[in-house]
């Protein structure tokens, strides 16, 4: 009797094949990212934002070519995806954020929420949200510093010059009311145009509606990203907020909401592969993200409610009937 051996490859799901290279995928986000890389860039004054993104993208560079190093894998620099993480971790985090915190971030999100894991494809959580929630559970002051939009940086400063800051539309809603948010702008219409333009305070990315929308499309019509997850979490925001009282132009305009549902939550690895499925999370988040803008004690939702939607993803692909390797009995007709 003669004894075979077959090696079994043993990869990470979704086992879907696709002509398209990681690498290929990664560089239409990071294309799709431009515009609001360079928007927060000119809305904040470069200077110190520009420092964070460097710094962010290099440290994650960095933290992924040491994780690779020590747990004996392959490099995976090439295809993209550590500047990607660097990249997405620089535009949720606050313009004013110090360097040392930036770079922490990154090593965190990236070990924490990558490598451990298994490296890209098998992650579960967003890198780049799992290094924001570190860093904002651990230093909640830094993480809650705004600056206005257009005032000058020093690229030595961890701080904005003479420390002019503000608060999100967000935070003043929680904090003050949203009537005394119109009064700040003088009318509603005011309000709609500064948030879609991104004429306030917040993550250095996640101010300017118009341009994340802008990339935010570029990745549909690429086919990098399904319609069903960003629409289906926007538009449960947009109703809830509407049966909550508030404004519901407002609450999807405002936050990170549209670099959320665009850029996070459509993550390959953590987000669910059946078309049912995309739509069940993204109504989960979208209902996570209300409630804690509306009963939490944090103004923002965005972040928890995607970390907490992607530890439920395999439920949310398992809700969808779809049985393989079963006959089906037929009639025979004699």
């Amino acid at each position: 009797m003669k004894a075979y051996m077959i090696d079994l490859m043993v990869t990470a799901a979704p086992h879907v094949r696709d002509r398209r290279k990681t690498s290929h995928i990664m560089r239409d986000v990071l294309i799709s990212l431009t515009p609001a890389t360079i928007g927060s860039l000119v809305i904040f004054s470069f200077g110190h934002p520009l420092g964070v993104i460097i710094v962010s993208v290099i440290s994650s560079v960095i933290a992924e070519y040491i994780g690779n190093f020590f747990f004996r894998k392959k490099s995976t620099l090439n295809d993209l995806s550590a500047g990607v993480t660097g990249l997405l971790l620089a535009l949720v985090l606050p313009p004013s954020s110090p360097y040392w915190m930036v770079v922490i971030g990154a090593f965190t999100g990236v070990w924490l929420g990558k490598i451990i894991f298994g490296g890209i494809g098998s992650n579960p959580f967003n890198p780049a949200l799992v290094g924001r929630a570190v860093l904002m559970v651990s230093w909640p002051t830094f993480m809650t510093q705004w600056i206005k939009p257009g005032f000058i940086m020093t690229i030595s400063s961890a701080t904005p010059i003479d420390s002019v800051t503000t608060a999100t539309p967000l935070g003043i809603v929680k904090l003050q009311g949203y009537s005394t948010l119109i009064g700040y702008f003088g009318s509603r219409a005011n309000l709609y145009k500064a948030l879609f333009l991104g004429n306030v305070g917040g993550s250095l990315g996640e101010t300017s509606a118009l341009l994340l929308l802008i990339g935010g499309i570029y990745l549909l019509v690429r086919k990098v990203i399904d319609w069903r997850i960003p629409v289906s979490y926007i538009g449960t925001v947009f109703v809830l907020s509407w049966l909550f009282g508030r404004d519901p132009i407002f609450s999807i305009l405002a936050g990170g909401l549209f670099l959320g549902a665009f850029f996070m939550a459509t993550d390959y690895s953590s987000s669910p592969i059946t078309p049912k499925g995309k739509i069940f999370y993204g109504v989960f988040i979208g209902v996570l993200t209300a409630l804690i803008r509306q009963f939490g004690p944090y103004p923002e939702g965005v972040m928890f409610s995607i970390i907490i939607g992607n530890a439920f993803v395999p439920y949310f692909d398992k809700m969808v009937p779809h049985i393989y390797g079963v006959f089906q009995k037929k009639e025979v007709k004699e």
